[in-house]
Order: structure tokens, then sequence, then C-alpha cells
């Protein structure tokens, strides 16, 4: 009874610190969203009075309402597909102004007649582009047609100079008045994906080290995570592309650190695959008891501490010289072990450090060839 309500004592302040960890994790995520989206923020408010000034203003529209609303929905597309949604918002306009005009001169007004409208506008558009931006504006904007017209005079072509408005102010923020930095846009998105990997291959190495089964699989499942975070970073490589080719003021980055962080998704995407790999093959190993090497974890902890050098080189913009070194210590690291004697599953770790280092190598910008050269070469002879 004592034993249980010692226990029972002991579970209380261990998992108000859960939640308590939980809490503090919550709350980094929110501050960490704020942060990232924060300069999104002051574009959509400054594009949001910019074109309703311009369209109010200097075009004399008396309402403009659709000026700022098309500047903000130009801007809440993904990164990267800003110039594809100012494209869209047009089309789609114009597609709901063309079919709501001819068929109110046909069929008049009604219920029947909107849902008629309405099918049609959105039909026509999925045939001519088939986005889901384009479908959606030739709808709402059918609906404003078909509802509006009768009461309202000359609707049309503030509707398309609203839209028109609003898709330009919104570009010109984005290229010119307020532009995003692409490498810090590239750096906070790719920051989460990178730590977590590197922090799971340091779990992969301890548990290799302390055969400790439990640590691999917390490990094997925590990377199963990065999906997000891995979308995250290849939206935002489109981002700092389109950052870099609009702004005249980050031209300067097309061909420099920005094309080549750009360029690292792919590669970095295929390490992630490959480091789970990497770790049910160590959940395996240990489980099964096969030998581990002292040189075997260390492998895996030097292809930890690249990842954080690509980080770190990446976000300073530097040539990742210093990350291409790391790893390839790693691949020597491995040949040691897989030299010392390793099982069938160990077998498998060596060559999934191996396939990693040679995609980080990638990521770094040499081509695959030059980094699957490098790769044997270093690793030494089977």
């Amino acid at each position: 009874m004592v034993a249980a309500g010692r226990r029972g004592a002991d579970a209380g302040p261990s998992t108000v610190a859960r939640w308590w960890d939980r809490l503090v994790a919550a709350l980094r995520d929110r501050v960490r969203r704020v942060r990232t989206i924060g300069g999104l923020a002051l574009q959509a408010g400054l594009a949001a009075a910019l074109s309703w000034l311009v369209a109010h203003s200097l075009l004399q529209v008396s309402q403009p309402v659709f000026a700022p609303i098309s500047a903000v929905s130009t801007l809440a597309a993904s990164v990267g597909q800003r110039l594809r949604r100012t494209v869209e918002l047009i089309i789609g306009v114009t597609v709901g102004v063309l079919i709501g005009d001819l068929l109110l001169l046909v069929i008049g007004t009604g219920w029947w007649q909107l849902a008629l409208i309405v099918v049609l506008a959105i039909v026509v558009a999925l045939f001519l582009v088939g986005s889901a931006a384009v479908v959606i504006q030739a709808g709402a904007t059918a609906v404003l047609i078909a509802t509006l017209s009768p009461a309202v005079r000359d609707l049309e072509i503030p509707r398309f100079v609203d839209a028109l408005v609003g898709g330009g102010v919104a570009l010109l923020v984005t290229a010119v008045l307020l532009p995003l930095n692409p490498l810090r846009v590239l750096n906070r998105a790719a920051r989460p994906a990178l730590d977590l990997l590197a922090t799971q291959l340091d779990a992969t190495a301890e548990a290799l080290a302390e055969r400790d089964a439990a640590l691999a699989r917390t490990a094997r499942g925590e990377l199963r995570q990065s999906a997000g975070q891995l979308k995250a970073f290849v939206e935002a490589t489109q981002g700092a592309r389109e950052a870099s080719t609009l702004s005249p003021v980050y031209w300067h980055q097309r061909h420099g650190p920005v094309g080549r962080y750009a360029q690292a998704a792919e590669p970095i995407d295929r390490a992630m695959r490959n480091s789970g790999t990497l770790i049910r093959r160590s959940v395996t190993l240990i489980e099964d008891g096969e030998p581990v090497p002292k040189s075997l974890p260390t492998a895996v902890a030097d292809l930890a501490d690249a990842v954080r050098l690509l980080k770190r080189q990446f976000a300073a913009g530097a040539e990742p010289n210093r990350a291409r070194e790391q790893a390839l210590r790693a691949v020597r690291t491995a040949g040691h072990a897989y030299r010392d004697g390793v099982g069938f599953s160990g077998a498998v770790v060596v060559a999934q450090v191996r396939t990693t280092v040679s995609d980080l190598l990638v990521a770094s910008g040499l081509n695959q060839e030059d980094a699957n050269h490098l790769v044997r070469r270093i690793f030494g002879d089977l």
C-alpha cells in the first residue's frame, strides 16, 4: 500500500511536468508561427490599403470592395505561387463576368437562373484552366453578377478593374515595397526539418551505443512527423525563387545561396527517407542482438553533425564545404564499422549512412555522380 501510494505521488508531478512541457511546446509553436507569417500580415495590410486607394482615388471606383479582397486573396496564396494566383484571379473574374452577363441577357434573373449561371461558370473555368482558385473566382463573380447586376449598374467593369488592381498591387508589394528576404524564408522553413533529422540521428546513435531499442523506436516515430515540415520547406523554395525573381533587391541571390538552397529540397527529402530506413534497421539490429562496433554509433553521430553543419552554412549563405567534410567523415567511420564486423541489419545501417551522405552531398551542390564517387572512394574497399 505504501509503495502504491508513493507511485501515485510520483505520478502526479510527472503528469504535471508532461502537461507543462506540452504547454511550453505549444506556445513556442504559436510564437514560431506568428514570426513566420508576420511578414505576410504586413504585406497583406499594405496591399489592401494601397489597392483601395488606387481603385478609389485614381480609377474613381465608388466602392472598391473587391480590390483589397483580391490583393489579400493573392497574398494568401502559398508563397511562391502569387504570380500564378494573380493570373488565376483575373481569369476567374473574366469567366464569371462573361458567363453571368451573357446568360442574364438570355434567361433573366431568378433562383434557377442563378444556379445555372454558377454551374456554367464553374464548368467553363474547369475546362479552361482546372485550377481551384480560378473555379472559386469564376463561381463567386458569377454569383455577384447574377444577384447584384439588376440593382447595381455597370458592375462588371469595376469588378474586373478591382481584380487587376488588387492582384497588381499585391505583386508590387511582394516584389518592391515590402519584399521578403528569400534566404530568411528558406532558413525558417528548413530549420525545423533539419533540426528534426539531426536530433533523431543523434538519438539513434545513442540507442546503438546503449543498445536501447525503445530509444531507437522513439526516434523512428519522431522522424515520421517530418512530412509537414518537408512540405513547408518545398513551398518555401518556391517562394524564395519567386522573391528572388520578382524583387530587384534580391536578384543577385537567384544563382547564389538562394538558388543552391532551393535545389536542396529534393535531396534533403531523400535524406529524410533514407535516415528513416537507417533508424528502422537500427531498431531491428538492437532487438536481434547483432554486434555493434563502437564505430557504428559514431558514424551515425557524425552524420547528425553533418546535417547541423549543412543547416548552419546554408543559413549563412556560405559554401557548405565543412558540411561535406563532416558527411564524408561519417562515411569513413561507417567503413570502419563494416570492416570491424556487423550483422545483416548492421550492414543495412552502414549502407544507409552511405546513401544519406550521398543525398547530403547533392543537397550541398554536388551532382549525383560526383557525390557517389566520393562516397565510394572514402568508404574504401568492401
